[in-house]
C-alpha cells in the first residue's frame, strides 16, 4: 500500500490509521505563524462509525488504502441482511441492513448499487445518488399556489418523508436526491 504524506490528505481518502480503516471526512491545512505546518483531518472509522480529529506533519507519512469496489444487484432481505449478487460472477453475499444507515428505505429489489470491499470485507454499501419515488401521502394541490420557496411535507411509498413544492400530488412519481434527502424533480 502506498504510504503518503500528512499534508497530501484529501477529503475521502481511507486511510490505515491506529490499527483500523478510517476515511478523511474534513482536512484543514493549518499554517501556524510559530512552528511548522500541519494537516487537521477530521476522520471517521468505516467500521464502527466512530469520528477522530487528528493532526499529521507533512514529514509524518500514513498508509492510504484503495477500496475495490464492485457493483451488485440487491436481491432481498431476511432479519436484517441483506442480500446482494455480483453482476460479473454471479456470486451472492449476505450484509447488515446496518451497512446503509438512514438511505436504507430507498434499497429497491433489483436495485444496482456500490459496495466498496478491503480484502474481502464489505465496508460500505452506496444507493444511487437519484431513486423514483412515489408519493402516498401529502396535501391536495391548490390552484395558484405558486409562491416561490413553499415546501409541503409528503409521505413517500417507503416511508420516507421529504418536502415537496406545492405543484406535486398524491400518486405522483418524484425523484429524491439520496444524499441529501430532499425533492429533486418530478419523474
Amino acid at each position: 500500500m502506498p504510504k503518503i504524506n500528512g499534508n497530501e490528505i484529501r477529503p475521502g481518502n481511507v486511510l490505515e490509521h491506529d490499527g483500523g480503516l478510517w476515511s478523511a471526512v474534513k482536512v484543514d491545512h493549518v499554517k501556524p505563524g510559530k512552528g511548522g505546518a500541519f494537516a487537521q483531518v477530521e476522520l471517521k472509522n468505516l467500521r464502527d462509525g466512530r469520528k477522530l480529529n487528528e493532526r499529521f506533519r507533512s514529514a509524518d507519512k500514513v498508509e492510504r488504502v484503495r477500496l475495490e469496489q464492485k457493483d451488485q444487484q440487491f436481491l432481498f432481505e431476511t432479519d436484517g441482511m441483506l442480500t446482494f449478487m455480483d453482476s460479473e460472477t454471479f456470486e451472492q453475499v449476505e450484509l447488515s441492513a446496518e451497512l446503509l444507515g438512514d438511505r436504507r428505505p430507498f434499497l429497491q429489489d433489483g436495485m444496482t448499487v456500490k459496495i466498496e470491499y478491503y480484502e474481502e470485507e464489505a465496508l460500505n454499501v452506496s444507493v444511487p445518488q437519484k431513486v423514483t419515488c412515489q408519493i402516498v401521502e401529502t396535501e391536495p394541490v391548490v390552484k395558484g399556489q405558486t409562491a416561490a420557496n413553499s415546501f409541503k411535507p409528503a409521505i413517500l411509498d417507503n416511508g420516507v418523508k421529504v418536502m415537496v413544492p406545492p405543484f406535486v400530488g398524491p400518486e405522483e412519481m418524484i425523484i429524491v436526491n439520496t444524499e441529501t434527502m430532499e425533492y429533486s424533480e418530478r419523474a
